[in-house]
């Protein structure tokens, strides 16, 4: 977005210097330019009209009376992050310019030299400032959805998990959630970092279990250019890109022993080495991790390092199965059947009782995610106001329950029964095929399909 004279208006310039004359004569031009321009002599008074103003760009003097303006800069990006800062200085040097662009300055002009850059270099900055409050504003729009407000469920055993992950969320302890896969992991680690002091940094997610060792060594910590064949220029790795925020490795079980050592090494000491670099660069994360394995068991055999075990394992947090909570199966299936309704342009569907009941016999090894695809099977097949049995998968169509409420995985004909269907659907029907494909004779498939 470019800034014209019409929106410029709207844009706030604080400017910060101890010289009066130049002060005023960078804040009339400002004006003349179409800025709303704000003045402070020292760091203090530029932190409370800070406070009182809701200001874009500041241009600061690098020597003040109450401070150096490098220095000032992180303060003011730790506590105004979609502000941008321009240093001003009269005696420019390379050293003090990387340390601004480090500390997060936009800019660094020499007073005099560069007059000629100052307005077009306030409208690029203006345009940084503006795309990060547009983003501050999505992600308070998206804040909710990952709060722990969204967890849905009401059984004691989740919300059990809840009020730990509530309990360790303000701390800067690094959490293992534990379970099988499907249980809402990842929400749980995007609500704890959501509700952590690092709520408003990054939170850089990836799983350990999908890369070969070598890129997801590159993936988490980075390379230089020319480290290996194909690295053409130098690039970020996640453990850098997750400073001040949180990083979440799920499915850490399947970390590599060796990446496992060097993991431990950058929580111990907050430095790594990037792939082909010979100096350490520092990272300052918080780390939630996610399994399906047992890694006490898994430390003791070997296939994990009990050093890095102990080191997450201060606070685990074990995520109940849906089998567990079968009363949030309902809530739930509603839930993703308005999300995917709305998805799809459709108007809400109805869950009605027979449904619900199919739902509620199955025993969902996929867990939440399993539901999760199955509701969105069904609104997809949908051709009136609700959702229907037969718009279920075979398998919870055909679902019994026992005595006891759960599957039966014994009942022998229940297991024929559902091996036929499953030949069926996927003979699309086609019962002679099915009838081979089963090794019994296509009278026996009618008279069991009867029986049945």
């Amino acid at each position: 977005m470019r800034f014209s004279p019409k929106n410029m208006a709207l844009a706030t310039i604080l400017i910060v210097d101890d010289e009066e004359k130049l002060r005023h004569l960078l804040a009339r031009i400002l004006r003349t330019e179409g800025f709303e321009a704000l003045e402070a002599p020292d760091c203090r008074t530029a932190l409370k009209r800070l406070e009182q103003h809701t200001v874009d760009v500041v241009l600061c003097d690098v020597k003040l009376p109450d401070g150096n303006g490098v220095d000032f800069t992180a303060t003011l990006k730790a506590r105004f992050p979609s502000v941008e800062i321009i240093l001003l200085t009269a005696y420019g040097n390379i050293p003090d310019g990387v340390l601004a662009i480090k500390n997060g300055a936009f800019d660094y002009l020499t007073k005099g030299d560069d007059n000629d850059r100052v307005i077009p270099l306030l409208h690029r900055a203006l345009e940084k400032a503006h795309l990060q409050k547009r983003v501050a504003a999505l992600e308070k729009q998206v804040g909710p959805q990952h709060s722990f407000q969204s967890i849905i469920g009401t059984t004691a055993i989740l919300r059990h998990a809840v009020a730990l992950a509530q309990k360790v969320a303000p701390t800067d302890a690094p959490v293992l959630l534990t379970g099988e896969t499907g249980t809402g992991k990842e929400v749980f680690a995007q609500a704890i970092h959501r509700a952590s002091p690092r709520g408003e940094r990054a939170f850089v997610a990836v799983n350990c279990s999908t890369f070969s060792r070598e890129i997801l060594e590159s993936e988490l910590f980075g390379h230089r250019q020319g480290a290996f064949t194909g690295a053409t220029k130098d690039q970020k790795g996640l453990l850098e890109e997750a400073n001040g925020g949180t990083l979440f490795l799920d499915e850490i079980g399947e970390m590599p022993l060796d990446l496992q050592a060097k993991l431990l090494r950058v929580l111990e000491t907050g430095e790594f080495l990037k792939i082909g670099d010979t100096r350490p660069t520092r990272t300052n994360f918080r780390l939630l991790a996610a399994t399906n394995r047992d890694l006490k068991n898994e430390s003791e055999t070997g296939r994990f390092r009990a050093d890095l075990f102990f080191r997450l394992n201060v606070f685990a947090i074990e995520l109940p199965p849906l089998r567990s909570r079968r009363s949030d199966i309902e809530p739930l299936a509603r839930f993703f059947a308005v999300f995917f309704a709305k998805k799809m342009n459709r108007p809400p569907l109805g869950l009605p009782p027979q449904y619900l009941q199919k739902l509620e016999a199955h025993s969902w090894p996929g867990n939440i995610r399993e539901l999760k695809n199955v509701i969105e099977r069904s609104v997809i097949l949908a051709d009136g106001p609700e959702l229907t049995p037969d718009s279920l998968p075979v398998e919870l169509q055909t679902a019994a329950r026992s005595a006891d409420g759960s599957i039966s995985a014994f009942d022998l004909a229940s297991v024929e029964k559902l091996h036929i269907l499953k030949v069926l659907n996927y003979t699309q029907g086609n019962k002679t095929e099915a009838a081979r494909l089963l090794n019994i004779g296509l009278t026996t498939l009618y008279r069991k399909l009867e029986e049945y």
